[in-house]
């Protein structure tokens, strides 16, 4: 491992949490003012039209940012920590002398559970993760401290910002939490495509854009101590989103509403105002752009390649696809799928379907059970069945449907299309040793591919982050102890 070319070129990553590509004013969104200044940041940079993340959900996704590697190649296909050491973004450039720094969803983020970052800050000192002046007030301290010790910076900032709850101005607050910069009605709110007209989506919708309107000021906030700090010029800024909205058919799906994300980058040799709109680049790409920018090197081989071409506003080759997977959610059974697409049809493989499993998620709010619970609302229910029971596999035109509302899976005019995305994504499940392969192989025979669900697929590695395993051990002891004493008090 070398230093960097350039010890002051310093790295800022700032995600969102679930935050869906269409609340972006980069996509053609008309909802004026949501996000002003991420959308200046984006027309002064370089921003990317084809740009998704692979796994559209939480940690594993911020596990590929991390790593470089599909989560069939880490292995961190679910709410997993590292089993099997490989390189990662934070020690590799804390061994390469910089100080490394992280705001917000630090375990999500940091997937070798033996790493110390030399600057943190978690949930509950950041307002909920919601409070654009203390993500400031930290990015300042961290800042001093860099220029003091004289040293680059790699710099992680997370908003849970607009991950539900989303921003309720009916509702109270959470300690330290602060109010966006501007509120939405539910007059006021674009509904997508992908979700029904109705009351309860319009309330939701607009309880989402007041937490689009914070991420957009946390996102102000901490550009702003960067460049009081004097650092702006000299360090490459990434924003982007870990998976889509938390709506149905967004995040934890593998549609276009669950992976396209708003993907802006500044660097001191971009080319400035820049809008690629050929290229299909990915999360996963981070790790590779990272080292070219710094210059440093490592043996391993990441799954990504450097976006430095594109930055600069040149061409390159292969990038056709994107590639997407979900495996674990939050808990319960897997749900595997996978997708691939070009620019113009993407196909989604479902094994999950096969076994009859009903699907559901923690990102539905209260719109499924409103439209399945209420007769009013009967012209949604084949809408609601679909989501939560799918179709073995999907095709959809993304350039006509991006909705993914016609299914052109069976239409005879589009077989040629189908059969080469299916050898595509064979191909890339053969090369990433995908456990779900023999699953593609077999997608003719249900019964087959439910055996193999049933056989515990994937294999478990520690399904949810530490702390969540903590809280059930205690809540466990807990009730054991008051078993105790409820038993205790009978006898006397």
């Amino acid at each position: 491992m070398v230093n960097a070319q350039n010890k002051q070129l310093n790295i800022l990553l700032f995600t969102a949490d679930d935050l869906g590509y269409e609340a972006s004013g980069t996509f053609g969104r008309n909802i004026p003012d949501l996000t002003p200044n991420l959308d200046k940041f984006a027309y002064e940079g370089v921003s990317f039209e084809q740009a998704h993340t692979n796994t559209p959900i939480c940690m594993p996704s911020r596990s590929i940012m991390a790593t470089g590697l599909y989560g069939v190649s880490s292995g961190m296909m679910g709410f997993m920590h590292m089993k099997k050491k490989v390189p990662t973004t934070m020690q590799t450039f804390q061994d390469s002398g910089y100080l490394t720094g992280i705001l917000g969803k630090v375990n999500h983020s940091t997937p070798d559970m033996d790493f110390k970052w030399d600057f943190v800050h978690d949930y509950a000192e950041l307002g909920a993760g919601r409070s654009p002046s203390k993500y400031a007030a930290f990015s300042t301290e961290f800042f001093e401290r860099c220029k003091a010790e004289k040293k680059p910076f790699y710099f992680m900032v997370n908003s849970h910002d607009p991950h539900r709850p989303f921003f309720d101005p009916e509702k109270k607050m959470k300690k330290g939490e602060e109010c966006p910069s501007k509120l939405y009605s539910p007059d006021e709110v674009e509904v997508p495509g992908y979700l029904p007209d109705i009351t309860q989506v319009r309330y939701e919708l607009a309880c989402y854009y007041n937490s689009v309107r914070r991420l957009d000021d946390t996102f102000n906030a901490v550009i702003k101590a960067l460049k009081n700090a004097g650092l702006y010029e000299n360090t490459m800024i990434v924003f982007l989103s870990d998976n889509g909205s938390a709506f149905p058919f967004a995040k934890a799906n593998t549609y276009v509403a669950s992976t396209k994300t708003p993907f802006y980058i500044h660097h001191p040799l971009m080319k400035a105002g820049h809008k690629d709109d050929v290229h299909m680049v990915a999360e996963v790409d981070l790790f590779a752009t990272f080292l070219d920018a710094t210059g440093i090197q490592i043996k391993e081989q990441t799954d990504g390649k450097t976006l430095m071409p594109l930055i600069k506003g040149k061409k390159q080759k292969g990038r056709d696809y994107h590639f997407g997977e979900i495996d674990y959610k939050i808990g319960g059974k897997a749900t595997p799928m996978r997708s691939v697409d070009n620019k113009r049809f993407r196909y989604i493989f479902n094994p999950w379907h096969m076994t009859g499993y009903r699907y559901a998620n923690s990102n539905e709010g209260d719109i499924l059970k409103t439209i399945e619970n209420n007769a009013e609302y009967s012209a949604y229910h084949n809408w609601a069945d679909f989501y939560r029971h799918r179709a073995p596999e999907e095709l959809y035109d993304v350039v006509n449907d991006p909705d993914a509302k016609n299914n052109l899976i069976d239409d005879p005019r589009y077989q040629k299309e189908l059969i080469q995305l299916q050898k595509v994504l064979r191909n890339w499940m053969v090369e990433k040793k995908d456990p779900a392969l023999v699953m593609f192989d077999n997608r003719s025979d249900a019964k087959k591919v439910t055996e193999l669900w049933k056989n515990d697929f994937p294999p478990k590695r520690s399904l949810m982050p530490d702390e969540q395993i903590e809280k059930i051990k205690q809540k466990a002891a807990l009730k054991k102890k008051r078993r105790a004493a409820d038993k205790s008090k009978k006898k006397h």
